[in-house]
């Protein structure tokens, strides 16, 4: 892992892009308390893709065919989730 600042990643982003897509966890450092973390984003990583997007449409579909179940109790939280 290598932490950088934020003005040493302003002054070489490519290299540090390019460090990143190589698998390399890079942490810019912003001020004392403030981190972030410089990954790549993929197709996978996009909550909203197209097969999301189907996933959502199918399920208020079935909300409204009434294909629902309701969990009132800890139980049946248990039971739903296989606990």
């Amino acid at each position: 892992m290598l932490i950088i600042s934020s003005r040493e990643f302003r002054q070489n982003q490519k290299k540090y892009f390019e460090r990143a897509d190589s698998g390399e966890q890079i942490i810019v450092q912003r001020g004392k308390d403030k981190s972030y973390a410089l990954t790549p984003v993929n197709e996978d990583d996009i909550y909203f893709n197209a097969e999301m997007l189907q996933k959502i449409k199918q399920s208020i579909e079935e909300v409204k065919q009434g294909k629902v179940k309701q969990v009132t109790t800890p139980e049946g939280i248990s039971d739903l989730l296989g606990l």
